[in-house]
């Protein structure tokens, strides 16, 4: 147990780590910038990073404490015993995002008015995991915002609770960028630099040590637009449903705000949830089954709990192969189980008895184990996936579908975007006046050190 915890906090610090990679790199970005939808996706960017850092501290904080209590034989606000089981973890997918637009007439039926544009982008919180979605330039010719990300949250607890918040850059607010080359150095060697790292690291650790709360980053010293929270909301297992639902959004600015964007208050989504008992199995071995009605010895064959079902196969390898089991038998939470005694005579069997109701039939099925030891084991793994269920409620009717996510966007399709990337960086040398040598910065300022720095920020994102 101690050697799983300290592979979990190493991973944690990998993580934290390399964030504040990022921050450098997107602090430098920033700085570099010399186009508004190049600063935008930099600013968002830094501000995805500086979110998961207060979240990975805050996480590595709470762990330090958990130690030391578990240490000195005390349990933050628990005076109890502790539970005797923990739900199964699960998988959180929420796709399908649209936000609702309320436009005034004149302005989107008559085309009236200054044509505002913002850029969003949602921020999704489930635990200490923070993602991002993409940003998308919203103005009146819109009736909503549509996210296309499919966002997966792999280790969720039935408690969890999913945090979204919509950021939003009103480019009518920003001044010109300071992009000129003559500046550039100077607001490159004013960003984060390494050493700000191990501050940044040492400052956690003391934080960890003496129980204070994780510092506040400091703001960077470079320009570049601003985005403002403009609205939130937090889900939970009340809202999985394996289909579209509407929620509330909390609204965090008014029409006299610059920041003000025409919300109509609520978000769309399609929120699933996947525990592992429904999708992966949770019990397996050699059973003999017999059902009312049937031959003493039932029929031997080898049994697969996974989700709701107890799958029969004749062999063992029919299950890998894709063949259909002999019969199922249904686990719900209106399943009965009964089990023999474990100290039972020298001789008979161990047994487990399955009852299911269909309509005012009783149908059940009795199961014979090989040793005490594996009616014990059956026993147990039943009883969890009862606990689950009760847990986990709605999500273990019947298996979501969870939508996999599609992969980052490789460097090379960013340049569509207008990638700040691919206007300094080539993954080749290029020879002087050879192909793609427009490609470049024209201004020497950027050093091959911030270059690279590009390269691997584009490349780990």
């Amino acid at each position: 147990m101690d050697r799983a915890r300290e592979g979990s906090d190493t991973e944690l610090q990998r993580k934290l780590d390399h964030e504040i990679r990022m921050r450098e790199g997107a602090c430098k970005l920033l700085a570099a910038c010399s186009q508004r939808e190049q600063a935008l996706e930099a600013t968002k960017s830094l501000l995805v990073c500086n979110s998961r850092i207060l979240s990975y501290m805050g996480e590595l904080q709470r762990r330090k404490e958990a130690q030391v209590l578990g240490k000195t034989g005390r349990r933050p606000s628990d005076t109890g015993p502790p539970s005797e089981r923990s739900p199964c973890r699960g998988r959180v997918c929420i796709s399908d995002l649209r936000i609702p637009l309320m436009w005034k007439d004149t302005e989107y039926f008559k085309n009236k008015g200054d044509l505002h544009r913002w850029a969003v982008f949602l921020l999704l919180q489930l635990g200490e995991e923070i993602q991002d979605t993409e940003m998308i330039l919203v103005d009146r010719t819109l009736t909503d915002i549509s996210f296309q990300n499919n966002v997966l949250f792999t280790e969720a607890g039935p408690d969890f609770e999913l945090r979204l918040e919509l950021y939003g850059a009103c480019l009518e607010e920003e001044g010109a960028l300071a992009g000129a080359p003559k500046r550039l150095a100077t607001k490159l060697s004013s960003s984060l630099g390494r050493s700000s790292g191990r501050r940044v690291r040492a400052s956690m650790d003391s934080a960890g040590g003496s129980g204070s709360s994780p510092i506040l980053l400091p703001t960077p010293a470079v320009g570049g637009p601003r985005y403002h929270l403009l609205a939130h909301t937090t889900l939970t297992l009340a809202a999985v449903q394996d289909g579209f639902r509407t929620h509330d959004l909390t609204l965090a600015s008014h029409e006299e705000n610059p920041a003000w964007l025409p919300l109509y208050g609520s978000v769309c989504c399609r929120l699933a949830a996947q525990p592992l008992c429904m999708s992966q199995p949770t019990a397996s071995g050699t059973l003999r089954v017999q059902q009312a009605g049937e031959l003493r010895n039932g029929t031997q064959v080898h049994g697969i709990l996974k989700g709701t079902n107890l799958f029969c196969y004749r062999r063992p390898e029919d299950a890998d192969t894709g063949e259909e089991p002999l019969f199922t038998i249904v686990i719900n939470k209106d399943t009965r189980v009964r089990a023999g005694e474990l100290d039972q005579a020298p001789g008979r069997p161990f047994t487990l008895s399955i009852s299911n109701q269909y309509g005012d039939d009783e149908v059940t099925h009795t199961l014979q184990t090989e040793s005490r030891e594996a009616l014990q084991s059956w026993k147990e793994a039943l009883w969890q996936l009862f606990f689950d269920m009760s847990q986990w409620k709605q999500c273990c009717d019947e298996i979501m579908k969870i939508e996999t996510p599609a992969p980052r966007k490789p460097p090379q399709a960013l340049a569509k975007q207008g990638s700040l990337y691919h206007e300094m960086v080539l993954s080749e040398p290029v020879a002087p006046g050879g192909p793609g040598e427009g490609l470049l910065l024209q201004d020497n300022a950027i050093s091959a050190e911030i270059q690279a720095l590009l390269s691997s920020y584009y490349s780990d994102r």
